[in-house]
């Protein structure tokens, strides 16, 4: 049965992952038809290209650490208080996920940089640091650690926690000894996943790194896209797909030593309305904490799309309707970019639901290497560079019996490689979590497989489900790096039209690129408000 559960991601990636990235790769490397393996060694012993590695690995790090001690109170005060606007917030702090990362840099920018509101009202800017660098990744992945985080946490039983507090254990000790070994697993999948999004950024080094720094990714469009150096690409794709594999393959032995049943109980049965003045406290700071790194840069970019030529109001979103002059860079009207995304979201998000329910599925319990590598690879795509899988699909796909480079599938299915990894990591602790002797006892009374599952795993995971599916189609809504090479010009995405109104000189263009941001975050935030309204039973938390 488990390699019934395999063969379907299995295929997935390999047609769709594996394939595009090996040919674009060889295409690198391969001249004459011969490999030309000596170019690593070259490539690898440039000093200006060991400075590029050493500053994406280090900022990933700084990046993780940061966004994690940061987020996590964010993930316990969702976790376990009620407040008025909860819903709202949560969905707000999401927003930035979404947003294509060069829009995360302008914010940023618009906010710290030269000219910003930091310059402006205090004299204040980090545009010349890499803080400026750091402080975009948190705004960017702070939603990760608290949603991945949270919604775990928000599932255990705070009794045990109790327990041990009668048993004579201070609060420091109890949450140490009993809560935080529960949540380690989520919390090692919450940091990996923003390590990757990190160590593969671009957008965000592009407009705030300026000459100074570069990561990987960014080296790499530059060869690309700038320099043509195929072979320097392939290289550095090779060693960042290297790396990837090596932190994925430590990252799985190491959650192997930490798999353990855990009590979860309904979401609604462990959220209380703040008591004492402490936590009250503990509320506020968080809460400012948040509005300081995710709503202020949001609103930022609101102003900005409000603010035109003649006052404040809605002359660039009334221009974004029209058919615009550059027929080369839009041949349809920007606003339909709305549609394009919400359509190719809807079928990115089923694809990543079925393949990533699959692969969460067979990795539940414990199994051989096989099946253990399986968990690392579904996880590749997140660590490999987007300009390299959107290249590969325009080279792989090009012939039949896959020849989609004309078809608007291509579109979900890179969207879908994206979120794939996010509904395994949201997913599979809350799976292992159940006690397996639930399914052992269900199976004893008659239950099938199927039905044990239904009975005894779905009503615990769906939750779960449910912020996966969130997760796949926000991040589907935003996908950038490899749909900006397969995207067609009479069907782009928001954040393509986004991308292109940014790289057109002029006032107009740059307010029509602000006021197509503000609809991609409205359009999210009402997705994830509605996503968070849904109840089970009908009360409490889903």
């Amino acid at each position: 049965m488990r390699l019934g559960l395999m063969a379907g991601p299995v295929a997935f990636f390999a047609v769709f992952f594996g394939y595009p990235v090996a040919a674009i790769v060889g295409r690198g490397l391969r001249e004459g038809g011969q490999w030309q393996l000596g170019r690593i060694g070259q490539v690898l012993s440039d000093p200006d290209i060991l400075q590029v590695l050493w500053f994406t690995l280090w900022q990933a790090a700084a990046s993780t650490a940061l966004t994690l001690a940061l987020a996590l109170p964010g993930a316990y005060v969702f976790a376990r208080f009620d407040f008025p606007g909860k819903r709202l917030l949560r969905a707000v702090v999401t927003v930035p996920f979404v947003l294509p990362t060069v829009v995360v840099g302008s914010a940023f920018l618009a906010l710290a940089g030269r000219g910003g509101v930091l310059d402006a009202w205090w004299g204040v800017r980090l545009d010349t640091s890499v803080w400026a660098i750091l402080l975009a990744h948190v705004f960017f992945n702070y939603a990760v650690v608290v949603r991945t985080v949270g919604g775990l946490w928000s599932q255990l039983d705070p009794r045990q926690e109790e327990a041990a507090r009668v048993l004579g254990a201070g609060r420091l000790a109890a949450w140490r000894r009993v809560t935080l070994p529960a949540l380690a697993p989520s919390v090692a999948a919450a940091a990996l996943i923003v390590f990757l999004f990190t160590f593969t950024s671009f957008g965000v080094i592009q407009v705030l790194g300026g000459p100074r720094y570069a990561t990987l990714e960014v080296e790499i469009y530059r060869q690309t896209a700038t320099l043509l150096d195929l072979p320097t690409a392939a290289v550095l794709t090779l060693v960042q797909f290297a790396a990837v594999a090596a932190l994925l393959a430590v990252h799985a032995w190491s959650l192997r030593k930490r798999e353990t049943a855990l009590s979860l109980v309904p979401a609604e049965h462990t959220a209380r309305r703040p008591s004492g003045a402490g936590q009250w406290a503990l509320l506020c700071s968080v809460l400012g904490v948040m509005v300081l790194l995710t709503v202020a840069p949001l609103l930022v970019l609101m102003v900005r799309a409000f603010d035109g030529p003649e006052g404040w109001g809605l002359a660039f979103f009334r221009a974004l309707g029209a058919q615009q002059q550059d027929s080369a860079t839009f041949v349809v009207a920007p606003v339909e970019a709305i549609g394009n995304s919400l359509a190719y979201a809807a079928v990115a998000t089923a694809i990543a639901l079925v393949v990533g329910g699959l692969a969460a599925a067979a990795l539940t319990r414990r199994a051989g290497r096989l099946v253990r590598g399986l968990d690392a690879l579904l996880m590749l795509p997140l660590g490999t560079s987007a300009v390299t899988v959107g290249f590969g699909f325009l080279v792989a796909l090009d012939e039949p019996p896959l020849d989609l480079r004309s078809s608007w599938i291509l579109v979900p299915l890179a969207q879908a490689l994206v979120g794939v990894p996010f509904v395994i990591r949201t997913m599979l602790p809350v799976l292992r979590a159940v006690d397996v002797r639930l399914r052992e006892a269900a199976a004893v009374l008659g239950a099938s497989p199927l039905r044990a599952w239904g009975e005894v795993d779905f009503p615990l995971v769906r939750r779960a489900l449910l912020v996966a599916a969130g997760f796949a189609f926000t991040v589907s809504l935003g996908e950038f790096g490899a749909t900006v090479f397969i995207a067609r010009p009479d069907t782009p995405t928001l954040p393509v039209a986004v991308a292109r109104m940014l790289g057109r000189a002029g006032e107009s263009n740059y307010g029509q690129a602000m006021a197509l941001s503000t609809i991609l975050m409205l359009v999210c935030a009402g997705v994830l408000l509605a996503l968070e309204r849904v109840r089970t039973d009908g009360q409490g938390e889903l």
